[in-house]
């Protein structure tokens, strides 16, 4: 526990205040004399100010915390965001960066705190010791002003690159552990933070230390490096990471599977095609609004109300998906599948997105919220979607996704059949669901090159793979969560794909959206990712904190439950499929 009336008289004891009463914005960390690990290569400095002309070495060994503005009372939330640079530990690199974070994070409310550690790397001492050592010693000093600058002491995180984002995993997962022997009473307060925002971890397992680079790492996750203690007070973290950085963003995957077993709130963000870099920050922002750090998560809104109206459809049509008694293992119990093409009043894009919903296989509303906002949201940006109702409840005595599967590759062969007769690319079709959806979308993502019934006509001799999928919280995609959800959380080895993707030479690139609370664990979607990664084909997933199975069906605004849809736009966009919003 902190104590609260002892940070009071620390903060008044080490707070910065000039002789004229001006604020000082840099603060060094170490009391004259009493720096661990003093070595005399090192400097404190940002790269900007190190490749300066008159930079003089001497004058900057010293490393420092730099207070930014106060943030505008208005927009004041109680808490504190420490940037931290990367730079492979050779030096404090990414000055463009610390200018964004602190723009976004002052504007949103936070006081921002640069840390500026010491550089290159320590001779005979681990690559990351020495800044370790400064980051623990400047969280406690930072707490120890808590009072006197207007923010919590349980309210400080970080915001993170590379190098910089292994210092803040050690500080978020390895508090208890001390860096250094205590210097003055500054270091009795803890150094634990509370929340943060990860960007390109580097150097987080074991054989990625001093920076030697893996790209296909599947190493499991005791490969996680031994510097992790992931203890007791370990925060909830947001992990972004860009699917071709070569420092592996398999990296980011194995320290989420640790939050998850932990049951440490957590969110996971890859982007496909991206290298070593920070993506996402507004899904950081989001992240913490959904933890509710600031105390002002809005109310939740009910997603089929925002998205109430069919103004941009500008045509419809149905049609079953199979003629007249030549339904593959048709069975009396079974309603008949159908498909409904909604066109858009102004269409901007030759490709087609077919979804449906889930329902356990057991049913499946083409009409309601897993369908409905999303065709809708679709039509407004210019895209022909088709809607697919497939044959429900589970058959008899077969797999539970064998007749929605028939229903699948048909639907898919329909309307390759169909597109040029709309003015459509018969090549530009993709396919999404939700939930047993998501796991049918897995299905004809990874598996279209098998047949899921025998051809009755001429349309069945069209291909059924499609061109991109997405899977919103796909259930049964592990071997623990065939029936009733994931027995594990989907965390354990054991947990291993479903046998019934074949993951062909058809497979290609998936956007994965699951809650990181689901009972059908989020890991469904981590693992279809990394299987999908160790074929060379990049998709892009994002777990969403605290949320549960049907995360979107009533949303708090501001937070990735909310914005989830523009989570579609933006992967389609990458896709080449729309242009950018």
């Amino acid at each position: 526990m902190i104590n609260l009336k002892s940070l009071l008289l620390l903060s008044l004891s080490v707070a910065a205040v000039a002789a004229d009463g001006e604020e000082i914005r840099r603060q060094y960390l170490w009391p004259d004399g009493k720096m661990p690990d003093a070595q005399s290569h090192q400097i404190a400095a940002m790269l900007n100010v190190a490749q300066s002309d008159d930079f003089n070495a001497d004058e900057n060994r010293k490393p420092f915390i730099e207070w930014f503005e106060t943030p505008d009372s208005a927009a004041a939330n109680g808490c504190c965001m420490v940037l931290i640079s990367g730079g492979s530990y050779q030096s404090c690199c990414d000055i463009s960066l610390i200018e964004q974070w602190k723009r976004t994070f002052t504007d949103e409310g936070y006081q921002c705190v640069n840390l500026v550690y010491r550089t290159p790397w320590p001779e005979n001492l681990p690559v990351h010791q020495t800044a370790w050592e400064d980051g623990q010693r400047a969280i406690r000093l930072i707490r120890s002003q808590a009072a006197c600058r207007g923010f919590a002491p349980d309210k400080i995180g970080t915001v993170s690159m590379s190098a910089g984002s292994h210092l803040a995993l050690m500080l978020a997962t390895s508090s208890l552990t001390p860096a250094y022997e205590p210097t003055d009473d500054i270091d009795t307060i803890p150094c634990n933070i509370n929340f943060a925002i990860v960007n390109a971890p580097a150097a987080v397992h074991t054989d990625s230390a001093n920076g030697q680079r893996k790209w296909y790492d599947s190493s499991l996750e005791k490969s996680i490096s031994f510097d992790f203690a992931f203890d007791s007070l370990t925060c909830p973290v947001s992990l972004h990471h860009g699917g071709e950085d070569p420092y592996t963003p398999i990296m980011s995957t194995r320290v989420y599977r640790r939050l998850r077993q932990m049951h440490v709130p957590a969110e996971l963000h890859l982007y496909p095609g991206k290298g070593h870099g920070a993506y996402g920050l507004e899904r950081g922002v989001e992240f913490l609004n959904q933890l509710n750090v600031t105390g002002k998560l809005q109310p939740e809104v009910e997603l089929m109300k925002r998205y109430a109206t069919d103004d941009a459809r500008g045509g419809y049509m149905r049609q079953q998906v199979w003629p007249e008694n030549m339904v593959p293992d048709a069975e009396p119990h079974q309603y008949d599948a159908y498909i409904e093409w909604h066109f858009p009043k102004n269409r901007t894009t030759d490709a087609i997105q077919i979804i449906y919903s889930g329902g356990s296989y057991s049913g499946n509303d083409p009409d309601g919220f897993e369908v409905a906002p999303a065709r809708r949201y679709l039509n407004d940006l210019g895209v022909t979607v088709v809607t697919m109702r497939y044959r429900c409840p589970r058959p008899k005595n077969k797999a539970k996704h064998i007749g929605a599967w028939q229903d699948l590759q048909r639907t898919v062969r329909l309307v390759r059949s169909q597109a040029a007769s709309h003015g459509l690319n018969p090549d530009k079709i993709g396919i999404m669901g939700s939930s047993a959806g998501g796991h049918l979308t897995l299905m004809g993502v990874t598996t279209s090159q098998t047949p899921a019934y025998a051809p009755i006509d001429s349309i069945d001799s069209l291909p059924c793979n499609v061109q991109w999928g997405i899977g919103i919280y796909p259930a049964y995609a592990l071997t623990d969560g065939l029936e009733d959800g994931n027995t594990s959380g989907g965390n354990d080895d054991s947990a291993v794909l479903a046998p019934e993707f074949a993951f062909d030479q058809s497979t290609v690139p998936m956007l994965f959206i699951h809650g990181d609370a689901d009972g059908w664990a989020a890991m469904n979607s981590v693992k279809s990712w990394e299987r999908m990664r160790d074929m060379g084909i990049q998709s892009e997933l994002h777990t969403l904190a605290l949320r549960e199975h049907c995360f979107q069906r009533m949303a708090s605004p501001g937070t990735g439950s909310y914005t989830w849809l523009g989570r579609i736009s933006d992967f389609l966009t990458g896709q080449g499929v729309i242009k950018a919003q």
